[in-house]
């Protein structure tokens, strides 16, 4: 088949609207697991401060009827401290968008500002996660806070030659090691040595290398299940991991170390905040428009003994 002669179709058509959905599609990760999670405090000064303590070990204790009494020697609690870090974000857009019509967005600012934030986020679970050491900040240098690897000394397992603990300060960063496999035997060595200190962790986070790497545990392997006749489904799931030392739930996460796996006791850890997220319009210097979207907030390790680290997990 041929068109007519001369037929005037749409290839020659000039003035045909462009067909352009109104809509952004937009699947980017933005789940913060562990950030979300933390129980959210106020601080009130840039250098956040709390106190440990435990108690000794047991003893043999008895004592003759009518003895003197001796007093004990008492051990002073810890202080221990973070520094908020300042996250911050601005967008800048012209004055002349105010009468554009586009497409996806009645506004553009609007539309920027609701992103920076979102991304804003990430930034700071990647922060909480990071092996990074506090830092105090000066004038010419921005605070940092200590993430989470920074406070484990009791609790770490499968840590590689060359690898040494953090103090537990959130002064120094711990020295990664030659990463090995992570085992289900160092998994569970982890759960019982926090237990034996009186942790009781909830959840586990890992990438998503570790998080396969557990679905091969003992116990969790692939299992098939048949819903009805003729319909089945094969199921790789590891909510929950059943052991005598608690149950626990294993949390996928994108923005720690792959080689880091963390067994959290979760309200043992939270984020002290100075600043909430705030969404400010910045002065106007031009024909254009600026917004600034501004967190303040450390991260509160209450007792490292309540969680557990398996460090130096091989990756690939």
């Amino acid at each position: 088949m041929a068109q007519p002669s001369n037929t005037f179709d749409s290839y020659d058509a000039v003035g045909i609207r462009e067909d352009l959905e109104n809509v952004i599609y937009d699947i980017s990760p933005e789940e913060t697991p562990f950030y979300s999670g933390c129980k959210k405090v106020k601080a009130s000064n840039t250098y956040h401060e709390w106190q440990t303590d435990a108690l000794r070990s047991s003893a043999a204790n008895a004592h003759i009827e009518g003895d003197a009494t001796t007093a004990e020697a008492r051990v002073a609690t810890t202080r221990l401290g973070n520094y908020t870090q300042i996250f911050k974000n601005a967008v800048v857009i012209p004055d002349t968008d105010s009468g554009l019509d586009k497409a996806g967005r009645a506004s553009e600012m609007a539309y920027q500002t609701l992103k920076i934030a979102k991304e804003q986020k990430l930034d700071i679970e990647k922060a909480l996660f990071d092996n990074n050491a506090r830092v105090a900040g000066s004038a010419s240098a921005a605070r940092e806070l200590a993430g989470a690897p920074c406070w484990f000394t009791n609790t770490i397992q499968n840590m590689g030659s060359g690898g040494a603990h953090a103090n537990g300060t959130g002064s120094n960063a711990r020295t990664d090691g030659t990463q090995t496999a992570l085992t289900q035997t160092d998994f569970d060595s982890t759960l019982q040595s926090v237990w034996e200190k009186g942790g009781k962790p909830d959840s586990v986070y890992l990438s998503a290398f570790q998080m396969n790497v557990a679905l091969g545990f003992t116990g969790n392997n692939n299992q098939r299940s048949t819903v009805q006749a003729g319909d089945a489904k094969v199921v790789k799931s590891l909510d929950v991991y059943v052991t005598p030392w608690g149950t626990i739930e294993f949390v996928p996460t994108r923005e720690n170390r792959g080689r880091d796996v963390f067994v959290m006791q979760d309200d043992m850890w939270a984020v002290a905040v100075l600043r909430g997220t705030k969404n400010v319009e910045l002065a106007k210097t031009g024909d254009n428009s600026t917004r600034q979207v501004v967190t303040e907030l450390t991260l509160v390790s209450k007792n490292d003994k309540a969680s557990g680290m398996l460090a130096d997990c091989s990756t690939s």
